[in-house]
């Protein structure tokens, strides 16, 4: 909402729907859950999952509000942890060829041919670098693949079992938030529908040249997702 820590608005969307719900001018776990159980308990009975960053408040919140619901991590949250790390590899191994950040951190499946033939290069410059690429690579397919919770689980716990070395700092992440992760597994649902939201919130605060009044603010966002 402004400049600074804790100035944060948590955005609550309906991911099926692509509609947008609330808007909470905070983001403690206390007013968040006190906010959205003015919601009947008829309604936050029939939320079947929620899916969130990995924000440790979360998981409380969920709980408290939609007590039949099961907490979803996102993927993309994940994978930008992996890769988060992944980069990390890359300026310790003094690699700094240009575009070589987004050859590495890009999906290969979305690189032509030449894009391939730069990254292999770039990989050649570094046998660590290469490793923790291939692995990166490999828990990106775990997503990819038409697997259960529970064979997730364990392809996951498999690539954890050699990733403390290169991914560190993402695989204590991954195990913090294991069982949500896997989580997705069940019906594939992301948060990708908040990102257009979010833009479009965005959007809007820049069109009104930002907002010093949040309910000004909030109601002028919900006015315009109700058009």
């Amino acid at each position: 909402m402004r400049k600074g820590q804790g100035e944060l608005v948590t955005v609550v969307s309906d991911i099926a729907e692509g509609n947008l719900i609330e808007m909470i001018d905070s983001h403690r776990c206390e007013e968040i859950i006190e906010v959205l159980m003015s919601q009947p308990i008829e309604v936050r009975e029939q939320v079947e999952e929620v899916s969130v960053d990995m924000w440790g408040g979360f998981p409380k919140v969920i709980k408290e509000v939609f007590p039949n619901a099961k907490v979803v991590i996102d993927r993309f949250h994940v994978m930008k942890a992996v890769n988060k790390d992944l980069n990390k590899l890359r300026r310790a191994a003094g690699i700094t060829d240009r575009h070589s950040k987004y050859l590495l951190l890009s999906n290969r499946e979305n690189l032509n041919q030449e894009q391939i033939d730069k990254l292999e290069l770039i990989l050649k410059k570094s046998e660590c670098l290469r490793i923790a690429y291939k692995m990166k690579e490999k828990f990106r397919e775990i997503y990819e693949t038409n697997l259960t919770v529970e064979k997730a689980a364990n392809k996951i716990k498999e690539w954890l079992n050699y990733a403390q070395v290169f991914f560190r700092e993402s695989a204590s992440t991954i195990e913090n938030h294991f069982e949500g992760i896997c989580n997705y597994f069940l019906h594939r649902t992301t948060s990708g529908v908040m990102e257009g939201i979010n833009n479009r919130i965005k959007l809007i605060m820049r069109c009104g040249y930002g907002f010093t009044n949040f309910n000004n603010f909030r109601n002028r966002v919900l006015a315009c997702f109700s058009d």
